[in-house]
């Protein structure tokens, strides 16, 4: 699992840095502003676009880079040596640059865009050895919403998202009043995600995967519950619904709608995508204006599953990351934290999201509302255009000792948030 949580007392493992004190935080936690009681620094910085991260059992990081490198390397590989905090031997590797990157049964799985190989870690290298193995191939060439976020459970299965390559699924893509398809070709190779067998090589979605669930713009953060079992994403919502109706919605409207939706997903799941979106403001899916909506009118969106929380619009969940340690208070134990890579689609007003929020969980499903656990990321009060931030958080994970890793794609820093108390 991308958390790496493994008992550090059972592997005797020096690497875990277990002690109460731990190494010392950033006088400004790296930029960040944080709840009473955490505090950050910085790991390193200046790693290439980073996406999502996975830490090992003894503290190594793994950070997948949105783009191959001038050496032909897509991922990086972090060590810190001499216990301080900081990682001080950086190797890069692997050929293939993507999104979804993590550690599962002694194996270290990366997935480029169109597929996912796994290559088998050695004990005490850094690198894993050997050559990369396809397990799954043939995921749909797409010219948008490419990434493809990893996620396993507990019985052997791994989870892919393979996003929509489209906003609305138009007959005229982005075009004011272009109705849309349907019912929507898209829907058969994409939108949804897409379970496979985690140790079959050479696995297709037509021969070896299985269609799990549908109705999905987006779910790049995507990860499994081991305390729920069950499987949870958080989805991109459509944009322009001022640009493409401008008769139907204002700019305020366009800017906080749709919400960005937080699913459980159970096997068989219609979430409604392109039909249908979730208006957090009424509270309720409506029927999407390209199908005859009118921004209130509910019709076949009545049939749809409805998210467990949402947010507001265009803030583009990018990670979620179930904390399953204990070194955090006990309100934390369990709980989601997500990942807000930030808002494009929200001018002429301000952008949001750039942060990473916290959602208390109980019983498999929200027991509190959502609340900011870290934010500065962009570096500025107020923000025009994504191009002025100067971070923007993107990928999560949990290290063995309990600390929170979040990483940046902007200048591919990387961020380590503990507990003082």
């Amino acid at each position: 699992m991308r958390s790496g949580l493994v008992p550090c007392l059972l592997l005797g493992l020096a690497a875990c840095n277990t002690a109460p004190d731990g190494p010392a935080c950033d006088p400004d936690n790296g930029g960040l502003t944080l709840p009473d009681g955490f505090c950050a620094w910085v790991v390193a910085d200046s790693l290439g676009p980073g996406r999502h991260l996975t830490v090992a059992e003894n503290g190594d990081i793994y950070l997948m880079l949105s783009q191959t490198r001038d050496d032909g390397t897509g991922a990086v590989a972090l060590r810190d040596v001499d216990q301080d905090g900081r990682a001080d031997s950086i190797v890069y590797f692997n050929p293939y640059a993507g999104t979804g990157i993590d550690l599962h049964d002694g194996y270290l799985y990366v997935a480029p865009d169109t597929a996912v190989f796994r290559y088998r870690r050695q004990p005490g290298e850094l690198i894993p050895g050997g050559e990369a193995e396809p397990i799954v191939v043939d995921l749909p060439k797409q010219g948008s919403h490419a990434a493809k976020s990893l996620a396993f459970d507990e019985a052997g299965h791994l989870y892919v998202n393979i996003g929509a390559p489209a906003n609305a699924c138009q007959e005229q893509r982005r075009t004011a009043g272009s109705p849309g398809l349907d019912p929507c070709p898209l829907l058969e190779e994409h939108g949804g995600v897409w379970r496979f067998s985690a140790s079959t090589p050479n696995q297709t979605p037509a021969d070896g995967g299985m269609r799990y669930a549908t109705g999905a713009r987006n779910l790049v953060a995507l990860e499994w519950s081991r305390a729920f079992d069950a499987l949870y994403g958080v989805q991109h919502g459509r944009d322009q619904l001022s640009q493409l109706w401008p008769d139907l919605f204002t700019e305020e409207q366009n800017a906080e709608l749709p919400a960005e939706e937080f699913f459980k997903i159970d096997e068989g799941d219609d979430f409604g995508w392109p039909y249908c979106y979730y208006d957090h403001l009424q509270g309720k899916k409506v029927l999407a204006p390209e199908y005859g909506g009118d921004g209130t009118e509910v019709g076949r969106c009545a049939d749809v599953e409805d998210p467990i929380l949402a947010f507001p619009g265009h803030w583009a969940p990018n990670d979620l990351r179930f904390y399953e340690a204990t070194a955090f208070p006990e309100r934390y134990h369990n709980g989601a934290f997500i990942a807000f890579h930030g808002s494009w689609n929200r001018a002429p007003l301000e952008q949001a999201g750039y942060n990473v929020v916290f959602v208390p969980m109980e019983n498999g499903l929200p027991s509190g509302d959502w609340e900011v656990f870290a934010s500065g990321f962009p570096g500025t009060e107020r923000l025009a255009s994504p191009g002025d931030a100067r971070y923007r958080p993107t990928g999560l994970a949990v290290g063995p000792d309990g600390s929170l890793y979040i990483s940046d794609s902007r200048q591919g820093r990387i961020w380590r948030v503990r507990y003082t108390g």
